[in-house]
């Protein structure tokens, strides 16, 4: 499915023209009838001589609707350059040119309009102006076809062009993330709320769950139409209407995207390659205000130059667009910045989500340059670089691949060792850069080493507070520590993490005071003394080397007691099914308080049950 575009200035037979073509008045609005002008956008549709059939979307022309104009230029596969005979080429024929051109729309037609009202002279005089003006644009080598919708001499030739262009124009991308930048909105009744656009990087169906992105809403698709005919799904590339169900019209507006819901995210900014117009009198300034237009957006944004403090007629340079609003756009996206009276210029997204850069860093114009001109490797690996880690999903959409491409991209990466992938292969599987892993293993390190020195008597740090020091989300912080510990960064425990080379080492003193503690615990180990001081990171270190057990805040038993102590009360238990604390403090000859203490402890590990005044296994 293709989409034409018209463009050229007012009142010079664009949808006349169309009407000619198609039997369709472009013009719905009873203003534009009145005013014999189109004032939004129109929609036709044509049925070519082989075939097929074509969208076909009429701008208006012109000056003050070019922001209506922009809204549906977006996305067209051939443009119809028109220009009336009788007046040749005139300021919104260059501007509506400028604008084809900054959107990089190489594949259109001349159509030289009302060649009724001219002579043969005047006509060629035309034709050569315009061959001059179209010099150096992308329609530079446009063919030109000279028409009249009047008396329909130069139509048939004109379809048959039309044909033949589309005959070697590549069919519209599909990566499995449909995107329909909405350019209408309004209200069927019986039902209810439909918007169109023109349907890009996937398919859509009915009954289809979908978002509308910036707000974020969910609706499902009741029905589908191109070109007035039902349809239970669409390509890319096709004049949509989708009925929507759960929305009313108040809830859209012209320039939200309606695509399958949690992938697409706003965006409050963006890096792009600017690209001036030669035709301004005047600099663009580091932070002019401008309005911004992609597909169907128009929204207000600040330009931050990254090189230069301005940016003059003809030049093109880096810079970051931050918007007065969230939009929804994707890397690749082509756009025009305005001034309220002028086109400026524009380029390409190149960063959907990007930090905000400091000025004048060459480290960031090298990203840039290649997350634009790269293979997919590069700008898979600029894109991580300048935001890591981040989920194989994640990175496929802002990288605007198809999952095929990244995942190539990415196992190529990672053969060559340039990439690391945590966890198996997968949407949510988490990358590194090389020199991001690097970073982080020396961030696990230095935390540790700090951690150590701080703490030299712990075994270890408590994993939950490495993770908390790297930033690691809770379900990536597992493969992350398997992955440092097969690198030998660290050494993985039950609960907490060291570096290979730490072990508790205890001085002189320490040493005699822990013998004398554990001498003390051995001259009675069922009922051992709780007023002996010992202070708690050498307690922590007896516990963790498994000398002893604390069992209560003030009772702490041998290891070796308490595994004795342990046994004969499972051994009671296997035999008699349960036992209480008097005859625990029997069975050691220790009073109540240490029977208790460990009773309740054997309770809080799982080992026995209290049922009334008595234990249980359980």
């Amino acid at each position: 499915m293709f989409v034409l575009g018209t463009a050229g200035h007012v009142d010079h037979g664009k949808s006349r023209l169309v009407q000619a073509l198609t039997g369709i008045d472009p013009d719905r609005l009873a203003e534009e009838k009145e005013r014999g002008m189109t004032i939004d956008l129109g929609f036709a549709w044509l049925r070519l001589p082989s075939g097929r059939e074509v969208s076909i979307v009429d701008v208006p022309g012109h000056e003050r609707f070019i922001k209506n104009m922009l809204a549906g230029v977006g996305g067209i596969d051939l443009a119809l350059l028109v220009i009336a005979a009788d007046e040749g080429i005139m300021p919104q024929t260059r501007e509506h040119l400028a604008i084809l051109d900054l959107l990089r729309v190489k594949r259109g037609i001349v159509v030289v309009t009302k060649k009724d009202l001219v002579d043969e002279e005047l006509l060629e005089l035309v034709t050569l102006e315009i061959k001059e003006t179209l010099s150096g644009t992308t329609l530079a080598e446009a063919p030109l076809v000279t028409v009249s919708a009047v008396t329909g001499d130069g139509l048939p030739e004109l379809v048959r062009m039309i044909d033949e262009m589309l005959d070697a124009t590549p069919p519209k991308r599909d990566i499995g993330r449909p995107r329909l930048p909405i350019d209408r909105v309004f209200t069927i009744a019986g039902f209810g709320t439909v918007v169109t656009g023109t349907l890009v990087d996937g398919s859509l169906s009915v009954g289809q769950e979908v978002e509308i992105v910036p707000p974020r809403l969910r609706a499902r698709i009741r029905g589908l139409q191109t070109h007035k005919k039902k349809a239970e799904s669409v390509p890319p590339g096709s004049r949509v209407a989708a009925n929507l169900s759960g929305l009313s019209t108040e809830d859209i507006k012209r320039g939200y995207v309606l695509t399958t819901p949690d992938w697409l995210r706003p965006t409050a900014m963006v890096d792009v390659k600017l690209h001036l117009l030669s035709s301004l009198d005047h600099p663009l300034k580091h932070n002019a205000q401008v309005s911004f237009h992609s597909n169907a957006l128009e929204v207000m944004a600040k330009a931050r130059l990254l090189e230069q403090d301005e940016l003059k007629p003809g030049e093109t340079g880096w810079a970051q667009l931050s918007f007065a609003e969230p939009a929804a756009v994707v890397k690749g996206d082509l756009f025009i910045i305005r001034s309220p009276s002028d086109t400026l210029g524009g380029g390409e997204i190149i960063d959907a989500y990007p930090r905000r850069h400091r000025r004048f860093q060459a480290a960031t114009i090298k990203g840039l340059t290649s997350r634009e001109k790269g293979s997919a490797e590069d700008i898979l690996l600029a894109t991580l670089e300048a935001r890591e880690p981040v989920e194989t999903a994640d990175l496929t959409n802002r990288a605007s691949l198809s999952p095929e491409e990244a995942q190539q991209a990415i196992e190529a990466l990672a053969s060559q060792k340039r990439v690391v992938m945590l966890g198996d292969k997968g949407p949510r599987t988490l990358l590194f850069s090389a020199a991001g892993w690097q970073r982080l293993s020396r961030s696990a390190s230095q935390t540790l080493t700090a951690y150590h020195r701080q703490f030299p008597l712990r075994s270890g740090m408590p994993k939950e507070e490495l993770r908390s020091k790297l930033k690691a989300s809770a379900a990536s912080f597992p493969p992350m520590l398997q992955l440092l510990a097969k690198d030998g960064v660290l050494v993985e425990d039950a609960k907490s993490v060291r570096l290979p080379s730490h072990q508790v080492q205890l001085n002189d003193q320490q040493k005699a005071m822990v013998d004398a503690y554990l001498k003390s615990l051995g001259q009675s180990p069922y009922s051992p003394p709780s007023d002996i001081a010992i202070a708690a990171e050498l307690l922590d270190v007896l516990i963790e080397q498994k000398q002893v057990v604390k069992v209560s805040d003030n009772v702490v038993f041998l290891s070796s007691a308490y595994k004795e102590m342990l046994d004969r009360i499972m051994s009671h238990l296997k035999s008699q099914g349960r036992i209480t604390v008097a005859e625990v403090r029997d069975m050691f000859q220790t009073s109540r308080k240490y029977a208790l203490a460990l009773m309740e402890h054997l309770d809080e590990q799982k080992v026995t049950r209290r049922v009334g005044d008595e234990r249980v296994l359980r």
